[in-house]
């Protein structure tokens, strides 16, 4: 199995998991540490929809808890017939903690992109705005 196969699978079983009674729009995030291993993260909704996290961001937030910093590569899946990117929130912290790493889209039907982060968020606001 390859790297890029590996992800998927790890973000699609993921999404089994996720906890989405208002919206019923599941999704799983996996990513992957330079160091090989994988963080998976589903979506988890509050009533209070603030409250609400997407997968991408627990999959990053699990490894940094895990103290994981450097990333190399993520993935995102979702029961849609289009292939759904990260939302705006998520694309930031994508871009804060992995850098312009390439981020593959896919859906249960076995469609899939992969595009980098970059693609996805153009001219980014990151740290280097702050100093």
């Amino acid at each position: 199995m390859d790297k890029d196969t590996e992800l998927i699978e790890a973000a699609e079983s993921v999404r089994e998991l996720a906890y989405a009674p208002y919206s019923n729009f599941r999704v799983g995030a996996a990513v992957r540490t330079k160091s090989g291993e994988i963080f998976t993260g589903c979506n988890i909704e509050s009533a209070a929809y603030s409250g609400t996290v997407c997968a991408e961001r627990v999959a990053i937030w699990k490894a940094i808890s895990e103290g994981e910093k450097d990333f190399e590569g993520l993935a995102v899946v979702a029961d849609t017939p289009e292939l759904t990117p990260p939302c705006g929130v998520c694309r930031q912290i994508i871009w804060e903690f992995c850098g312009d790493v390439p981020v593959t889209l896919t859906n249960l039907q076995g469609d899939f992109e992969t595009l980098q982060m970059k693609e996805l968020l153009p001219r980014a606001f990151d740290a280097k705005f702050l100093k």
